[in-house]
């Protein structure tokens, strides 16, 4: 049975970056909304003083996790620009795939958390709330 998987970027916003990084990240959803389709949430929050950025994906199933994380290298190379990772948290249970590369971020010495037991709940999909 195909579960939803909710992964969470922390990260950290270098100096004075706050306002490209917002520029960058809107111009980002939209092209991952048009070619990444199975990620069906994309949202970022900043803490009160922006210095910090979470972005949250939520995922189906772990096939679209995997859709994803093709071409993540790229995409996160543009985005270290202006942030830098702080550790990942993932509920669910992705790909062997999506394990590997997180041990090797975890090895890297970032913290990654992972809870691949889902226990209950629901998902609704809803239609596009227009934040951009």
């Amino acid at each position: 049975m195909s579960e939803p998987i909710v992964f969470i970027s922390r990260n950290r916003v270098k100096e004075s970056k706050l306002e490209e990084f917002k520029l960058h990240y809107r111009t980002g959803a939209e092209k991952l909304e048009r070619e990444k389709p199975g990620t069906v949430a994309f949202l970022a929050y900043a803490s009160d003083d922006g210095a910090e950025v979470s972005i949250f994906h939520v995922f189906p199933d772990a096939e679209a996790m995997d859709h994803h994380m093709e071409g993540v290298a790229e995409r996160s190379k543009e985005a270290f620009e202006f942030i830098e990772s702080a550790g990942f948290e993932i509920y669910g249970a992705p790909s062997d795939d999506v394990l590997q590369m997180m041990k090797q971020i975890a090895d890297s010495g970032l913290p990654v958390r992972i809870q691949p037991q889902l226990l209950g709940g629901y998902l609704h999909l809803i239609a596009d709330l227009g934040f951009r």
